[in-house]
């Protein structure tokens, strides 16, 4: 086994029903806790600065709305603040960021579930979309059991990514 690559298989079916493929994670020595963090909430940043639609096979219809005043004809309304679409190098990293989740064991599908909610931040406000005690309720847990269990699943990546050594 090589020390800047290490393969790893997965013969599971996913949710989706399609096989994954070799996944190739880079070693990473050194790496901590809270770099393994704050790679996962940018990754959950760039995924929801990605446009949530684009080209789609539905049918176009062309529809002039009703201008019932003169304040609506002219842009009175407020502006939707939109995050900048992300660059490419942005979206690579992502993708790698999200598949060190396939590290994760599958019988800890709960730790996945935990970390990949929680790596949801709004890319405007910096927030996250899901609080421990939100997680919490999802899974009918503490919310102290819940950010216990995801240091362990950050643990497990650390370990899974050479920074253990």
């Amino acid at each position: 086994m090589s020390d800047t690559m290490r393969a790893f298989k997965e013969s599971e079916l996913l949710g989706s029903g399609a096989k994954t493929g070799t996944i190739a994670a880079t070693r990473m020595p050194g790496v901590t806790a809270e770099d393994i963090v704050a790679r996962f909430e940018a990754a959950g940043a760039t995924l929801l600065a990605l446009p949530g639609r684009g080209y789609s096979t539905q049918i176009r219809t062309m529809r002039f709305d009703v201008v019932h005043s003169a304040l609506d004809a002219y842009g009175w309304q407020g502006a939707v603040v939109r995050p900048p679409m992300p660059s490419a190098s942005a979206i690579s990293q992502m993708d790698e960021v999200f598949g060190w989740l396939t590290l994760i064991p599958e019988a800890k599908y709960v730790l996945r579930r935990i970390l990949g909610a929680r790596a949801l931040v709004h890319p405007v406000t910096l927030r996250h979309l899901f609080p421990w005690r939100r997680i919490g309720t999802m899974l009918g847990a503490d919310h102290k059991s819940v950010q216990r269990w995801h240091g362990q699943a950050v643990e497990l990546l650390r370990e899974a990514l050479g920074g253990g050594e």
